[in-house]
Protein backbone atom coordinates (compact mmCIF):
# COMPACT_ATOMS: atom_id res chain seq x y z
CA UNK A 1 0.00 0.00 0.00
CA UNK A 2 3.02 2.28 0.56
CA UNK A 3 4.70 1.67 -2.65
CA UNK A 4 1.37 2.61 -4.17
CA UNK A 5 0.38 5.76 -2.74
CA UNK A 6 4.03 7.20 -3.49
CA UNK A 7 3.58 5.59 -6.95
CA UNK A 8 0.71 7.63 -7.64
CA UNK A 9 1.63 10.47 -6.02
CA UNK A 10 5.23 10.65 -7.79
CA UNK A 11 4.93 8.60 -10.90
CA UNK A 12 0.92 10.15 -11.99
CA UNK A 13 1.13 13.25 -10.17
CA UNK A 14 -2.09 12.67 -7.86
CA UNK A 15 -2.65 14.81 -5.27
CA UNK A 16 -1.32 13.20 -1.72
CA UNK A 17 -4.57 13.73 -0.33
CA UNK A 18 -6.91 12.44 -3.03
CA UNK A 19 -4.75 9.33 -2.68
CA UNK A 20 -4.89 9.09 0.92
CA UNK A 21 -8.85 9.44 0.54
CA UNK A 22 -8.95 6.97 -2.05
CA UNK A 23 -7.65 4.56 0.04
CA UNK A 24 -9.65 5.32 3.47
CA UNK A 25 -6.92 6.55 5.34
CA UNK A 26 -5.81 10.08 7.03
CA UNK A 27 -4.76 12.66 4.65
CA UNK A 28 -1.14 13.09 6.19
CA UNK A 29 -0.51 9.92 6.21
CA UNK A 30 0.86 9.80 3.05
CA UNK A 31 3.81 12.47 4.12
CA UNK A 32 6.14 10.20 6.36
CA UNK A 33 6.06 7.78 3.19
CA UNK A 34 7.41 10.60 0.83
CA UNK A 35 10.06 11.82 3.09
CA UNK A 36 11.31 8.24 3.80
CA UNK A 37 11.17 7.40 -0.56
CA UNK A 38 12.75 10.66 -0.99
CA UNK A 39 15.56 10.08 2.06
CA UNK A 40 16.36 6.30 1.02
CA UNK A 41 14.62 5.24 -2.40
CA UNK A 42 11.54 2.31 -3.12
CA UNK A 43 13.31 -0.02 -0.21
CA UNK A 44 12.39 2.23 2.51
CA UNK A 45 8.57 1.50 1.97
CA UNK A 46 9.34 -2.46 1.86
CA UNK A 47 7.62 -4.10 4.56
CA UNK A 48 10.07 -5.39 6.86
CA UNK A 49 9.28 -7.86 10.08
CA UNK A 50 10.69 -7.47 13.29
CA UNK A 51 12.99 -9.14 14.10
CA UNK A 52 12.35 -9.23 17.60
CA UNK A 53 14.68 -9.93 20.91
CA UNK A 54 18.58 -11.31 20.68
CA UNK A 55 17.99 -15.42 20.83
CA UNK A 56 19.02 -16.51 24.50
CA UNK A 57 20.18 -19.70 23.36
CA UNK A 58 22.60 -20.01 20.53
CA UNK A 59 22.33 -23.08 17.72
CA UNK A 60 24.85 -25.36 19.62
CA UNK A 61 23.04 -24.82 23.17
CA UNK A 62 19.62 -25.34 20.63
CA UNK A 63 20.85 -28.62 19.26
CA UNK A 64 22.25 -29.51 22.95
CA UNK A 65 18.86 -29.16 24.79
CA UNK A 66 17.41 -31.50 21.59
CA UNK A 67 20.12 -34.39 22.48
CA UNK A 68 18.86 -34.34 26.38
CA UNK A 69 15.51 -34.82 25.41
CA UNK A 70 15.74 -37.19 22.29
CA UNK A 71 16.06 -40.84 23.40
CA UNK A 72 16.41 -39.85 27.21
CA UNK A 73 14.50 -40.09 30.31
CA UNK A 74 14.11 -37.25 32.99
CA UNK A 75 14.98 -39.65 35.38
CA UNK A 76 18.58 -39.89 34.01
CA UNK A 77 19.04 -36.03 35.17
CA UNK A 78 17.92 -36.65 38.27
CA UNK A 79 14.37 -36.18 38.21
CA UNK A 80 11.42 -38.12 39.83
CA UNK A 81 9.09 -37.60 36.92
CA UNK A 82 9.31 -40.30 34.15
CA UNK A 83 8.17 -37.50 31.17
CA UNK A 84 9.16 -34.69 29.38
CA UNK A 85 7.80 -31.35 30.47
CA UNK A 86 7.99 -27.38 29.76
CA UNK A 87 8.91 -27.04 33.51
CA UNK A 88 11.37 -29.86 33.35
CA UNK A 89 13.40 -28.52 30.45
CA UNK A 90 13.20 -25.44 31.89
CA UNK A 91 14.87 -26.33 35.06
CA UNK A 92 17.27 -28.40 33.23
CA UNK A 93 18.23 -25.29 30.75
CA UNK A 94 18.50 -23.60 34.22
CA UNK A 95 20.47 -25.86 35.78
CA UNK A 96 23.38 -26.65 33.01
CA UNK A 97 23.42 -23.97 31.46
CA UNK A 98 22.35 -20.93 33.97
CA UNK A 99 20.30 -19.61 31.52
CA UNK A 100 16.64 -18.45 32.63
CA UNK A 101 13.50 -19.07 30.07
CA UNK A 102 10.06 -18.17 30.39
CA UNK A 103 7.50 -21.79 30.03
CA UNK A 104 6.16 -20.30 26.91
CA UNK A 105 9.72 -19.36 25.50
CA UNK A 106 10.40 -23.23 26.21
CA UNK A 107 7.51 -24.01 24.34
CA UNK A 108 9.09 -22.13 21.47
CA UNK A 109 12.01 -23.31 21.24
CA UNK A 110 10.91 -27.20 21.67
CA UNK A 111 8.82 -26.60 18.52
CA UNK A 112 11.16 -24.89 16.30
CA UNK A 113 13.80 -28.24 16.75
CA UNK A 114 10.82 -30.06 15.82
CA UNK A 115 10.15 -31.49 19.44
CA UNK A 116 5.71 -32.08 20.14
CA UNK A 117 3.91 -33.30 22.79
CA UNK A 118 3.34 -37.34 22.31
CA UNK A 119 1.53 -40.07 24.35
CA UNK A 120 4.59 -42.44 24.47
CA UNK A 121 4.66 -45.86 23.57
CA UNK A 122 5.11 -48.48 26.37
CA UNK A 123 8.16 -50.45 26.57
CA UNK A 124 9.11 -53.56 28.69
CA UNK A 125 12.86 -53.28 30.58
CA UNK A 126 12.64 -57.20 29.46
CA UNK A 127 12.60 -56.56 26.16
CA UNK A 128 15.59 -57.45 23.89
CA UNK A 129 15.98 -54.92 21.38
CA UNK A 130 18.62 -56.93 19.49
CA UNK A 131 15.61 -60.01 18.90
CA UNK A 132 13.50 -56.87 17.67
CA UNK A 133 16.29 -56.12 15.12
CA UNK A 134 16.60 -59.65 14.08
CA UNK A 135 12.89 -59.90 13.47
CA UNK A 136 12.44 -56.97 11.49
CA UNK A 137 15.30 -56.99 9.79
CA UNK A 138 16.04 -61.61 9.35
CA UNK A 139 13.34 -63.14 10.32
CA UNK A 140 10.54 -61.56 9.09
CA UNK A 141 12.25 -60.88 5.69
CA UNK A 142 12.77 -64.44 5.56
CA UNK A 143 9.19 -65.29 6.23
CA UNK A 144 7.76 -62.75 3.60
CA UNK A 145 9.97 -65.21 0.90
CA UNK A 146 8.98 -68.51 2.48
CA UNK A 147 5.59 -67.10 2.23
CA UNK A 148 5.51 -65.75 -1.70
CA UNK A 149 7.34 -68.98 -2.41
CA UNK A 150 4.46 -71.29 -1.11
CA UNK A 151 1.49 -68.98 -2.08
CA UNK A 152 0.78 -68.59 1.83
CA UNK A 153 -1.03 -65.60 3.51
CA UNK A 154 0.90 -63.87 6.45
CA UNK A 155 -1.80 -63.22 9.45
CA UNK A 156 -0.75 -61.35 12.82
CA UNK A 157 -2.94 -62.73 15.36
CA UNK A 158 -3.30 -61.18 19.55
CA UNK A 159 -6.43 -60.83 22.07
CA UNK A 160 -7.80 -58.44 23.97
CA UNK A 161 -10.15 -57.61 26.53
CA UNK A 162 -13.29 -55.22 26.74
CA UNK A 163 -15.55 -53.44 28.98
CA UNK A 164 -18.34 -51.63 29.43
CA UNK A 165 -17.12 -48.81 31.74
CA UNK A 166 -13.90 -47.93 30.33
CA UNK A 167 -12.66 -44.16 30.91
CA UNK A 168 -14.80 -41.82 29.00
CA UNK A 169 -13.23 -39.69 25.89
CA UNK A 170 -13.10 -35.92 26.45
CA UNK A 171 -16.44 -33.78 25.55
CA UNK A 172 -17.60 -30.24 25.97
CA UNK A 173 -19.39 -28.61 29.19
CA UNK A 174 -19.99 -25.42 31.51
CA UNK A 175 -16.36 -24.02 32.86
CA UNK A 176 -16.25 -25.64 36.63
CA UNK A 177 -19.24 -27.85 36.11
CA UNK A 178 -18.29 -31.64 35.27
CA UNK A 179 -19.77 -33.00 31.98
CA UNK A 180 -22.92 -36.07 32.83
CA UNK A 181 -23.09 -38.99 30.71
CA UNK A 182 -25.47 -41.10 31.66
CA UNK A 183 -24.96 -45.06 30.65
CA UNK A 184 -25.41 -48.49 31.97
CA UNK A 185 -24.56 -49.02 35.82
CA UNK A 186 -24.48 -52.75 35.13
CA UNK A 187 -20.71 -53.87 34.10
CA UNK A 188 -20.00 -55.80 31.30
CA UNK A 189 -17.02 -57.60 29.39
CA UNK A 190 -16.29 -59.56 26.88
CA UNK A 191 -12.66 -60.80 25.46
CA UNK A 192 -11.82 -60.71 21.62
CA UNK A 193 -9.39 -62.90 19.11
CA UNK A 194 -8.30 -61.43 15.85
CA UNK A 195 -6.31 -62.33 13.19
CA UNK A 196 -5.15 -59.22 10.23
CA UNK A 197 -3.38 -59.55 6.69
CA UNK A 198 -1.30 -57.02 4.88
CA UNK A 199 -3.92 -57.12 2.31
CA UNK A 200 -6.95 -56.13 4.61
CA UNK A 201 -7.94 -59.76 5.38
CA UNK A 202 -9.59 -59.49 8.84
CA UNK A 203 -10.90 -62.42 10.91
CA UNK A 204 -12.34 -62.38 14.84
CA UNK A 205 -14.40 -64.05 17.30
CA UNK A 206 -15.55 -63.21 20.61
CA UNK A 207 -15.38 -65.13 24.19
CA UNK A 208 -16.04 -64.60 28.31
CA UNK A 209 -13.29 -66.57 30.14
CA UNK A 210 -9.72 -67.04 30.00
CA UNK A 211 -7.46 -68.11 26.66
CA UNK A 212 -6.54 -71.41 27.38
CA UNK A 213 -5.33 -74.32 24.79
CA UNK A 214 -8.25 -75.73 24.19
CA UNK A 215 -10.33 -72.50 23.27
CA UNK A 216 -7.18 -71.53 20.92
CA UNK A 217 -7.54 -74.51 19.14
CA UNK A 218 -11.31 -74.26 18.49
CA UNK A 219 -10.21 -70.84 17.42
CA UNK A 220 -8.11 -71.94 15.11
CA UNK A 221 -10.70 -74.60 13.51
CA UNK A 222 -12.88 -71.72 13.08
CA UNK A 223 -10.21 -69.39 11.31
CA UNK A 224 -8.68 -72.07 9.59
CA UNK A 225 -12.44 -72.92 7.82
CA UNK A 226 -12.24 -69.37 5.92
CA UNK A 227 -8.31 -70.32 4.78
CA UNK A 228 -8.22 -72.03 1.53
CA UNK A 229 -4.21 -71.84 1.48
CA UNK A 230 -1.26 -72.14 3.72
CA UNK A 231 -0.84 -69.73 6.87
CA UNK A 232 1.92 -68.63 8.34
CA UNK A 233 0.40 -67.27 11.31
CA UNK A 234 2.42 -64.70 13.69
CA UNK A 235 1.57 -65.08 17.36
CA UNK A 236 3.44 -63.84 20.66
CA UNK A 237 4.68 -65.97 23.53
CA UNK A 238 1.06 -66.29 25.53
CA UNK A 239 1.15 -70.14 27.04
CA UNK A 240 -1.98 -71.06 25.37
CA UNK A 241 -0.43 -70.54 21.81
CA UNK A 242 2.20 -72.72 22.50
CA UNK A 243 0.88 -75.85 24.41
CA UNK A 244 1.41 -79.14 23.23
CA UNK A 245 -2.19 -79.63 22.00
CA UNK A 246 -2.11 -76.57 20.03
CA UNK A 247 1.23 -77.96 18.34
CA UNK A 248 -0.73 -81.47 17.85
CA UNK A 249 -3.70 -79.50 15.72
CA UNK A 250 -1.15 -77.71 13.69
CA UNK A 251 0.73 -81.07 12.84
CA UNK A 252 -3.03 -82.66 12.08
CA UNK A 253 -3.10 -79.71 9.05
CA UNK A 254 0.06 -81.25 7.63
CA UNK A 255 1.71 -77.67 6.83
CA UNK A 256 -1.78 -75.95 6.06
CA UNK A 257 -0.78 -73.69 9.19
CA UNK A 258 2.50 -72.39 10.67
CA UNK A 259 2.84 -70.91 14.08
CA UNK A 260 5.69 -67.87 14.43
CA UNK A 261 6.32 -66.33 17.36
CA UNK A 262 7.53 -62.50 17.97
CA UNK A 263 10.16 -61.84 19.73
CA UNK A 264 9.21 -61.64 23.53
CA UNK A 265 7.40 -57.71 25.00
CA UNK A 266 7.38 -56.39 21.72
CA UNK A 267 3.35 -55.90 21.01
CA UNK A 268 4.29 -52.56 18.78
CA UNK A 269 5.66 -55.32 16.43
CA UNK A 270 2.20 -56.54 16.18
CA UNK A 271 0.04 -55.16 13.81
CA UNK A 272 -3.21 -56.69 15.49
CA UNK A 273 -2.32 -54.18 18.66
CA UNK A 274 -3.87 -51.70 16.21
CA UNK A 275 -7.13 -53.24 15.98
CA UNK A 276 -7.79 -52.75 20.15
CA UNK A 277 -6.00 -49.06 19.65
CA UNK A 278 -8.92 -48.52 17.31
CA UNK A 279 -11.66 -50.27 18.80
CA UNK A 280 -11.04 -48.41 22.38
CA UNK A 281 -10.44 -45.40 20.88
CA UNK A 282 -14.06 -45.35 19.19
CA UNK A 283 -15.73 -47.78 20.87
CA UNK A 284 -17.43 -47.23 24.50
CA UNK A 285 -15.30 -44.98 25.62
CA UNK A 286 -16.76 -42.82 22.91
CA UNK A 287 -20.32 -43.88 22.23
CA UNK A 288 -21.24 -45.44 25.86
CA UNK A 289 -23.27 -48.06 25.80
CA UNK A 290 -27.70 -47.32 25.94
CA UNK A 291 -29.91 -48.77 28.12
CA UNK A 292 -30.24 -52.65 28.16
CA UNK A 293 -27.51 -52.57 24.92
CA UNK A 294 -25.84 -55.36 24.90
CA UNK A 295 -21.97 -54.87 25.02
CA UNK A 296 -20.94 -58.08 23.43
CA UNK A 297 -23.38 -57.21 20.32
CA UNK A 298 -21.81 -53.65 20.10
CA UNK A 299 -18.22 -54.93 19.98
CA UNK A 300 -19.44 -57.58 17.32
CA UNK A 301 -20.88 -54.82 15.72
CA UNK A 302 -17.48 -52.93 15.41
CA UNK A 303 -15.54 -56.07 14.33
CA UNK A 304 -17.95 -56.64 11.24
CA UNK A 305 -17.61 -52.85 10.41
CA UNK A 306 -13.38 -53.73 10.65
CA UNK A 307 -14.24 -56.83 8.58
CA UNK A 308 -15.86 -54.82 5.52
CA UNK A 309 -13.19 -51.94 5.69
CA UNK A 310 -10.16 -53.58 4.24
CA UNK A 311 -8.42 -49.99 3.25
CA UNK A 312 -8.37 -49.58 7.51
CA UNK A 313 -6.72 -52.55 8.09
CA UNK A 314 -4.20 -52.23 5.79
CA UNK A 315 -3.49 -48.99 6.99
CA UNK A 316 -2.49 -50.52 10.74
CA UNK A 317 0.89 -52.47 8.71
CA UNK A 318 1.46 -49.11 7.71
CA UNK A 319 1.34 -47.19 11.37
CA UNK A 320 4.46 -45.58 12.86
CA UNK A 321 5.61 -48.26 15.20
CA UNK A 322 5.38 -51.24 12.67
CA UNK A 323 6.26 -51.32 8.92
CA UNK A 324 5.81 -53.99 7.40
CA UNK A 325 5.22 -54.01 3.58
CA UNK A 326 2.12 -55.38 1.51
CA UNK A 327 2.50 -59.42 1.64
Amino acid sequence: MRILAVRRVVEDGEDPSDVMRSFGLCRTTIYPWLRKFNDEGWDALVEKIAQGPEPKLNEKQRQRVKRWILGKDPRQYGFEFGLWTRRIVQTLIQEKMGIELGLTAVGRLLASLEITPQKPLRRAYERDPQAVDVWMKETYPKLRKRAKRAGAMIFFLDEAGFQSDPPLGRTYGLKGTTPVVVTSGQRQSINVISAVNACGAFWAATYTGKLNAESFVAFLKNFMKERPTKVFLVVDGHPAHKANSVKHYVQSLNGRLELHFLPPYAPDLNPDEFVWSHMKTNGVSKKPLRKNESLRERVEQDLADLHNNRELVRSFFCAESVAYAKD
